[in-house]
């Protein structure tokens, strides 16, 4: 599982004391529903934020701005993590301690130097380990809000291949953008205003202000704190609005104003190099596989799931138990009748969970329990080839492509709708 700790850990930690100074009463800045965020909420996380942006070499913005950005990038968090909790997503303990050991590992740090560092930083445990959590939910969140819920149809695949720019050559792009976002149901005078917003910070850009600066300051995106930056992609993978603007820009040169759905935005260049990996390859690497799902429920728990998991790898490594009798008793796999034999898997077939444990194995190994959206599982890999991609998996390499290039735009229209759909009240001129 992809896990991105943003203001975490990106080099060691990403929080410090507050700086100590005259002691000053607590007090609501906002309210989020039902709950509230405090001005400690909020000047702990702008600490992190202005570390994390000092570390990556961004300009900071000033103070004001800054935190102005922190509290609305922490509203919107909130929002996504009540949805998560009134949906009953969960993170238990066993998969944060994982995720926890990887970011400790990441920083080269046995677990106690990792955690000695985080005190000494003045961030306390149950609280790094908390933030990861929330983390990992929103990660979640997404998936099943939004990614999950994105349709391709066969007319937008068969256009897709029609294009041989999307078979071969494809041109790669580190993007960095800002977006200013518009309410759902946004007046033309509202529009007009966002418009006139971004204009200035247009002309800001085109006098030769820092880009991630300004993208700090005034982009409604998540990936504002970071610059607004995208990180390098395909041309079949960025959105159809922000593909196109970019064709035939230099690495350095910004876009006109784009409209989308979303709001506005102006995207740069950062870099960008050419062809020669494939948008739909010729030729992928397929896997044999074989696993053994549990799924939990009121009954079994994520501890039980990979705890029984856990007894039966011991039962096929350490006493050669075999793995296909083990999975027709065990697994609540549909495959559970054939072994759990999964055949020859595609690259894509399945969810990334799954895919990047079993892309660890050798051939013979067995995984440790591994969970997905669809529960726990136990992989056995049992060979591996190289194989001509044929017409139909040429269609299903280019409908991910295009899921993918949804997806930015899917997301952010469902921030959008969140956001309008919730009650924010600001408190800050209490302060």
């Amino acid at each position: 599982m992809k896990l991105i700790v943003s203001l975490i850990a990106a080099s060691v930690i990403s929080s410090a004391a507050l700086a100590a100074g005259p002691v000053e009463v607590d007090r609501i800045v906002a309210v989020v529903n039902s709950e509230v965020i405090t001005l400690s909420d909020l000047r702990q996380r702008v600490a992190q934020v202005t570390r994390q942006l000092t570390r990556q070499g961004t300009t900071l913005p000033p103070a004001d701005v800054l935190e102005k950005q922190v509290l609305e990038r922490q509203i919107m968090e909130r929002l996504q993590i009540q949805l998560a909790n009134e949906t009953s997503l969960r993170v238990d303990d066993i998969t944060l301690d994982r995720a926890v050991g990887r970011i400790a590992d990441n920083n080269k740090m046995s677990m106690t130097q990792f955690r000695k560092a985080l005190e000494q930083d003045g961030l306390s445990w149950e609280r790094f380990r908390e933030e990861v959590r929330n983390e990992m939910l929103l990660t979640r969140v997404r998936e099943r809000e939004v990614e999950g819920r994105i349709v391709v149809s066969d007319a937008e695949v068969s256009n897709f291949l029609a294009h041989p720019e999307n078979a071969t050559g494809q041109e790669e792009y580190n993007l960095s953008h800002i977006l200013f976002r518009a309410p759902d149901g946004a007046t033309p005078e509202q529009l007009a205003r966002l418009r006139t917003k971004a204009e200035d910070v247009a002309a800001r850009v085109a006098r030769g202000e820092p880009f991630d600066k300004l993208a700090a300051s005034y982009s409604d995106a998540p990936d504002a704190l970071t610059g607004g930056n995208l990180g390098w992609r395909g041309s079949d993978r960025l959105p159809s609005l922000f593909a196109e603007a970019v064709t035939g820009l230099k690495p350095g040169e910004t876009t006109p104003i784009l409209r989308s759905a979303a709001g506005f935005h102006i995207v740069r260049v950062v870099d960008r190099k050419g062809g020669g990996q494939s948008g739909v390859p010729a030729q992928v690497q397929q896997t044999r596989a074989r696993h053994i799902l549990i799924k939990t429920s009121e009954v079994v728990t994520d501890a039980d799931a990979r705890r029984r998991l856990t007894d039966l790898r011991e039962r096929v490594v350490q006493g050669g138990a075999n793995f296909g009798e083990l999975a027709r008793m065990h697994s609540a796999d549909l495959s559970a009748s054939k072994g759990g034999d999964l055949g020859w898997i595609y690259p894509g077939d399945t969810v990334p969970e799954f895919e990047q444990a079993m892309d660890a194995l050798k051939p013979g190994e067995v995984s440790q329990p591994i969970q997905s959206p669809f529960g726990w599982h136990l992989i056995l890999v049992e060979d591996r080839r190289v194989q001509d991609v044929s017409d139909e998996r040429k269609r299903a390499a280019a409908r991910n492509a295009l899921r993918e290039r949804k997806s930015d735009e899917a997301y952010q229209d469902w921030l959008r709708q969140l956001r309008d759909r919730a009650y924010v009240e600001y408190r800050q001129e209490e302060r």
